[in-house]
């Protein structure tokens, strides 16, 4: 079997490259001129130059190939237009291409988040049959790629999946709460407690090529995540154990929160790069509860979480440490 992945240099899309090859595929890699490929390096891949933007090259990448797994996106942008370019209209120009040039393929599985669907009303779990309800530009152009892979299940077989929090080796975003609990601060977003549905990233991986291979996915939208709900304080505390490390809680206010993000916009606005943390993010960190329920994609797919909250945290605290991350 041969494969495409978009965005294979980044976290997700460079692990979901080595399953694949694990499992004996072909992998062919789209990858623009200036990518970063040092997670690629000495991996026998195909790889074809362009650009989600690149009409031929696009063409030429998703020609003979049996799969297509779609995990290239943009996260940050300083512009709301650059989540719609980057996810929703690459979204789009990828869709177009298999119609064109390979309308036979076996799947297309399309990489969105729970920020498409948006954060959950209580503790309990939101499941597929939730109203998608984003609240962040990037939630809404991962809706909107959604909406344009589902318009293309007539003619194409189409695979969504919704990962939750993704963390693990390679990881930048998540990293920066292993970096800032070493250096003995935990800080606690708003006064309450905050809870979350999270997946280690070679859990994950797998979801995607299992959420790829059975049948009854197609059409089909999967939230790949943990088979519980996690706290922010109780991941602190897993983390610290592992770490070996004591970190002082602090608790910062909606405002306070909104107030690091407004200083580090402006402070972006003088440079090239996104802020780290913006208007985006804070919308994001201020909810009580992004939860989603794994039981669908138990149920069709038989995935299940097998990586451990302390397994997967020790595991990626021990790479972060190994390549000096830490």
């Amino acid at each position: 079997m041969k494969a495409l992945v978009t965005g294979a240099t980044g976290f997700i899309g460079s692990h979901l490259v080595e399953l694949l090859l694990k499992k004996d595929y072909a992998v062919r890699v789209l990858l623009r001129k200036t990518s970063d490929t040092i997670w690629l390096k000495d991996l026998p891949l195909e790889k074809v130059t362009g650009d989600l933007f690149d009409v031929h090259a696009l063409e030429e990448a998703v020609t003979g190939v049996d799969y297509v797994f779609h995990s290239a996106g943009v996260t940050k942008s300083r512009t709301a237009e650059g989540y719609f370019q980057g996810n929703t209209e690459g979204t789009k120009n990828i869709l177009e291409a298999v119609r064109r040039s390979n309308p036979s393929l076996k799947r297309f599985v399309h990489v969105s988040s729970q920020a498409a669907a948006g954060p959950s009303p209580g503790k309990n779990p939101i499941t597929e049959a939730v109203k998608a309800h984003p609240i962040t530009t990037y939630g809404m152009s991962k809706w909107a790629s959604e909406q344009l892979c589902m318009k293309m299940k007539g003619e194409l077989h189409v695979t969504i999946v919704r990962p939750a929090v993704v963390y693990g080796p390679r990881d930048k975003d998540v990293f920066e709460f292993f970096h800032t609990i070493a250096r003995g601060l935990q800080p606690m977003a708003g006064m309450t407690e905050k809870y979350v549905s999270m997946i280690y990233v070679a859990d994950l991986v797998r979801g995607i090529w299992l959420a790829s291979e059975n049948p009854a996915a197609v059409a089909q939208t999967y939230f790949l995540t943990s088979s519980m709900a996690y706290g922010w304080k109780d991941i602190g505390e897993v983390t610290r154990h592992v770490m070996g490390k004591k970190a002082i809680r602090v608790k910062i206010p909606k405002w306070g929160i909104f107030t690091v993000a407004a200083v580090a916009e402006g402070i972006a606005s003088l440079s090239s790069k996104p802020a780290l943390i913006n208007f985006e993010k804070a919308r994001d960190m201020v909810q009580d509860y992004w939860t989603s329920s794994p039981e669908k994609a138990d149920r069709d797919l038989g995935f299940r979480q097998e990586i451990s909250l302390e397994e997967g945290i020790r595991e990626t605290v021990n790479w972060y440490k190994e390549h000096g991350w830490l």
